[in-house]
């Protein structure tokens, strides 16, 4: 691919994933002023939040196998239409009931953009030299995060609650044709969509996510939790028994055998459950226990997200030249410590220098597994897999995003509430205890991780697999045969 045909890929890609991401956490710090503007209840504004985190992490690799069969770039593109078309269906929303509806369709449409995104920018770069692009990538994903309770107050204070979701608008305007002109179509290997394994993969997550966003209204323990949650993982049990016995699977099983793969995912797991449950709770700790405004309270995250925004293309380049095992766990290792550090020296009247180091800490460290971590998943799997690949890790992240917010708000609550500035600062240093605790376990999954010879060697294997792959497919076409799918004969590559 032409050097312009690369910055294109990495500028639409970027904007459309900060603009997702953005919307992850955006509107927590409106949430006051919907509820007044709208009278909705505190069960309607929980669903605000939920309806996107549900759609979003349940339809990941749903849309990820569609990208594949039906061209990534048009489901990418219209993904971002129809969150773009979401996004001013939420502006206008007269009540919450219309409100959460269009956030649930908000998430179908990111859900969309962030795997296939991920796969169109690896397709633009060779394996070792997609560390910058897959930097930028992620150093923009981890600001869209946490700069999403700053954009937030930012806006509520200085407009309305509506321009949170307008603003998303003129952006997604320019960037769907931006997408269907500048952006390559590609496919991937299978020729039939898998539609048993799109069922009781999409059925199975939503019953394990819904469980885990009700678990902290309802109780772990209740029925309704329970029982989804036992359901959707009887239903997963099912689909990956599905996927080992069908042709063309959604989801090769085979990923799994791989130690870069499958250690990466726990990678990821760990760090979006340390990072969404102490970010929910630390964005709150500035205006519960401080009395700031959201505004000022996202100002003050500010290190913590534009370390991560200056270190991670730094640490995809690093990751060519070293690999990512040690990069992940450095990164894991400081967000362990800096939640510690923060745990151990928050009161209610803490001086924010002392916060300061954690802050940076912690962006650093996040920026120090973004990267690497994308780059040691797909070079552990052939570029025609790119996107299934890219839909499992992302929906095991977000599942992680997903288990630390509930989790943590149940230990919060259980330690601590809103009764007082003192109050909530004992609940979050009990959750920030627990945050550090899971972050310190992704550090020894990250020394699982094989090192950089191996990651070379394995991304070598792989081109050449790929060389073969489109040798066969031209083949086929010349001869007026189908190409053989991949992974479905012994050639299928052997993961380091």
């Amino acid at each position: 691919m032409s050097r312009s045909a690369q910055i294109w890929t990495s500028i639409v890609t970027s904007l459309a994933l900060f603009m997702v991401t953005l919307d992850n956490l955006v509107v927590t710090t409106a949430l006051p002023s919907i509820r007044v503007d709208l009278d909705a209840s505190l069960a309607s504004l929980g669903w605000t939040v939920n309806a996107y985190t549900l759609s979003f992490a349940v339809l990941l690799l749903p849309a990820a196998a569609l990208g594949d069969r039906l061209g990534r770039r048009r489901v990418f593109s219209a993904g971002l239409a129809l969150f773009t078309l979401a996004s001013a269906a939420a502006a206008l929303a007269p009540d919450a009931s219309a409100l959460i509806a269009a956030r649930a369709v908000q998430g179908a449409g990111a859900a969309a953009v962030l795997p296939l995104s991920l796969t169109l920018l690896s397709e633009a770069f060779p394996a070792g030299k997609r560390g910058l692009a897959l930097g930028i990538w992620s150093g923009v994903s981890g600001l869209g995060v946490a700069l999403g309770p700053l954009a937030g107050g930012a806006v509520v204070e200085g407009i309305s609650w509506h321009w949170i979701f307008w603003l998303n608008v003129p952006v997604g305007l320019v960037l769907v044709p931006l997408a269907m002109l500048r952006l390559r179509e590609s496919r991937g290997a299978a020729r039939r969509l898998d539609l048993p394994g799109l069922g009781l993969a999409g059925l199975g997550l939503f019953g394990v996510v819904f469980g885990i966003v009700r678990a902290e209204a309802l109780g772990w323990t209740s029925a309704a939790v329970l029982g989804t949650m036992i359901a959707g993982l009887l239903l997963l049990a099912a689909f990956v028994a599905w996927e080992l016995r069908t042709p063309q699977p959604m989801l090769p099983m085979r990923f799994f055998k791989s130690r870069a793969f499958t250690a990466t995912s726990g990678v990821s797991l760990s760090m979006f459950f340390g990072v969404f449950g102490s970010i929910f709770l630390l964005a709150q700790f500035f205006q519960t226990a401080q009395g700031y405004s959201p505004l000022e309270a996202g100002l003050r995250t500010l290190p913590w997200t534009g370390t991560t925004m200056l270190i991670a293309p730094l640490a995809g380049i690093l990751s060519d030249r070293i690999g990512s095992r040690p990069l992940m766990a450095a990164g894991l290792a400081l967000q362990a410590g800096a939640l510690a550090w923060l745990a151990a020296v928050s009161t209610p009247d803490v001086a924010y220098a002392s916060l300061l180091v954690p802050f940076v800490m912690a962006g650093a460290g996040m920026a120090l597994v973004f990267a690497p971590a994308a780059n040691a998943v797909l070079s552990s799997v052939r570029t025609s897999e790119a996107g299934q690949a890219s839909g499992a890790t992302n929906t095991i992240r977000e599942i992680g995003g997903a288990l630390g917010v509930s989790v943590l708000s149940t230990v919060f609550a259980g330690a601590g509430s809103y009764a007082s500035p003192q109050a909530f600062t004992d609940g979050l240093t009990a959750a920030l205890w627990v945050g550090a605790a899971v972050l310190a376990a992704g550090v020894v999954a990250a020394l699982f991780v094989p090192g950089h010879r191996s990651q070379v060697a394995a991304a070598e294997r792989i081109a050449i697999e790929d060389r073969e792959e489109l040798e066969q497919a031209e083949a086929a076409r010349a001869s007026g045969g189908a190409p053989t799918p991949a992974g479905a004969t012994p050639a299928g590559p052997v993961l380091a």
